[in-house]
């Protein structure tokens, strides 16, 4: 073995709420790089504080992972290499600790706890701080995951295979993506949960507006303003957007970005709408009830209606276009299920779809008029339900 190469790339199975999914090293290496952590009571083997300062240069076709990294490591502050591994042994298995190009490593960032307590050794001699990922995650590994995947299909002009869905008799395929749609609704409503129980209401409400305002070159510069000014100080008198934009400069993304979506313009579009409602999640939780009511019962309000009702409670009437479909189907309604156990699956799988891959549109005019009487195209169950059929059959073609 090349002991200036890795093997092959790590991929742990880890069992999931919907069946076991992969999480590759690649993936890891993606939230370094975007600094996805919250390393604000973060410590090292030994206890030290650190903090992440910036996260290096990726080094994606050499090692180690990361290159001129700069960390704030106890009282002082360091620059150097970051090497990730899933494991804390592979550190060792991959035959790291002697050799010369891992010498320049200043820290070891690790995804799982080991179980027993290890010494991470340099060819020099020198013992690295050990940095445990898995506590500082703003997400679970399960919606990282399905977030990949989703991300991969965003960025392939087309997606083979898709001509025998299309050729499955209408009612056929309408369980099939019902059945789909129906698991990615449930991680959802579980992601949602989960943010909601480390969170509260407020700040989960907050974090998850902003996440999705960032879509998708912006979300973790985001989430870091969400980790730094919380929803209050959005309300408070003399605070500016201006100054939130500031404090991630260097790390927007805007080539390649439309000017609607642009950070400045978004951030600008939520500090109107908390100025209208700097109580919204609270106005938004009373929307939960309104919900429940099934199809046909007139006191059930159309999705025109329920639209014109988030806008009102929510003050978010200057987000529109997709995006607002966006912040319903990913944001609003998944929140209110977790939050209320309404039922609104029906509500979020008639929804208009938001923002999605281009693939999804022609895959909408190659059925024509093979559509079937349960999901229309275009709308969010049946963008879901294709998803989730794609990310199933890609899973499976690996195995």
């Amino acid at each position: 073995m090349n002991p200036n190469h890795d093997p092959a790339p790590a991929v742990q199975e880890i069992q999931g709420l919907d069946g076991a999914f992969t999480f590759p090293e690649h993936t890891l290496q993606r939230i370094w790089a975007r600094g996805e952590l919250d390393d604000t009571a973060a410590q090292v083997t030994g206890g030290a504080r650190v903090r992440v300062l910036h996260p290096g240069r990726w080094n994606r076709l050499g090692v180690p992972d990361f290159r001129q990294a700069r960390l704030r490591l106890g009282d002082g502050e360091v620059t150097g290499d970051v090497e990730l591994h899933l494991q804390a042994g592979d550190w060792e298995a991959h035959g790291h600790e002697v050799d010369p190009a891992y010498a320049g490593v200043v820290l070891h960032a690790v995804l799982f706890p080991p179980a027993k307590p290890t010494v991470c050794r340099r060819c020099d001699g020198a013992v690295l701080p050990e940095l445990v990922l898995l506590p500082l995650l703003r997400r679970g590994l399960e919606e990282y995951a399905a977030e990949q995947a989703v991300e991969n299909l965003a960025q392939r002009p087309g997606v083979p295979g898709l001509e025998a869905l299309a050729a499955l008799p209408p009612e056929e395929r309408d369980q099939c993506l019902r059945l789909h749609a129906e698991r990615r609704w449930l991680l959802k409503v579980h992601h949602a949960a989960v943010r909601i129980a480390r969170l509260g209401w407020n700040e989960a409400c907050y974090q998850t507006a902003l996440e999705i305002l960032g879509y998708r070159f912006n979300r973790e510069p985001m989430l870091r303003i969400a980790g730094r000014w919380p929803l209050a100080d959005w309300a408070r008198p003399g605070f500016s957007a201006e100054e939130a934009i500031a404090a991630e400069a260097g790390r927007w993304v805007v080539q390649g970005v439309r000017p609607a979506n642009r950070p400045r313009e978004r951030l600008r579009q939520y500090a109107a709408w908390v100025a209208a409602r700097p109580d919204w999640p609270a106005r938004l939780e009373a929307l939960g009830p309104g919900l429940v009511a099934t199809d046909g019962d007139p006191g059930r309000p159309a999705n025109g209606v329920l639209r014109r009702g988030f806008t009102a409670a929510t003050g978010v009437g200057e987000v529109g276009g997709g995006r607002f479909d966006n912040l319903v189907c990913d944001g609003f309604l998944p929140l209110l299920e977790a939050r209320t156990g309404c039922e609104a699956f029906a509500r979020w799988s008639q929804w208009r779809a938001g923002d999605g891959p281009e693939f999804l549109h022609g895959f909408a005019r190659l059925l024509g008029g093979r559509g079937g009487a349960g999901l229309r195209p275009r709308t969010q169950g049946f963008v879901q339900g294709v998803l989730g059929w794609i990310i199933e059959r890609d899973r499976r073609n690996r195995l």
